[in-house]
């Protein structure tokens, strides 16, 4: 079985709301209904840039999957993006003794490493900053 990005981004959606304490648009910008926080700034938007699997042949119940994400915070101000990118980072990275502080748990999979692959760091157009961060899970099937 193929892994399914659509099940892992809304996961981590729903992590780097939680982790961050705002919103985070998935492929656009929160909706003024999304939580926690609508469309306020500053937030977050999630894009799936791609992904690569691996593991048994077609047809096998279990496989594996990096899956690059390319997250951009966006607020009114450079230090209010640069706060944001570093919840962000934060949420994606910081670990305690018995893993991850902020778990992505989609359901059928599990989550089994996350990199930064790439920061961009802060750009200005019009008024609104944003912060550009790349990064990569690996994840593979729940077999039961």
């Amino acid at each position: 079985m193929a892994v399914s990005g659509r099940v892992i981004s809304l996961a981590v959606q729903a992590m780097l709301s939680s982790a961050t304490g705002r919103s985070c648009g998935y492929g656009s910008a929160p909706t003024a209904s999304s939580t926690p926080t609508g469309a306020a700034v500053p937030y977050s938007v999630l894009y799936p840039v791609g992904s690569t699997s691996d593991g048994p042949p077609f047809g096998d119940a279990s496989a594996d999957a990096r899956i690059v994400y390319q997250v951009t915070s966006v607020a009114t101000t450079a230090e209010q993006v640069e706060w944001m990118a570093d919840k962000v980072r934060t949420g994606m990275l910081a670990q305690t003794p018995r893993g991850y502080a902020h778990p992505i748990t989609p359901a059928g999979y599990v989550v089994m490493s996350r990199e930064l692959d790439k920061e961009e760091g802060v750009t200005a157009a019009s008024g609104v900053y944003s912060y550009i961060q790349r990064f990569a899970i690996e994840v593979t099937t729940l077999v039961a």
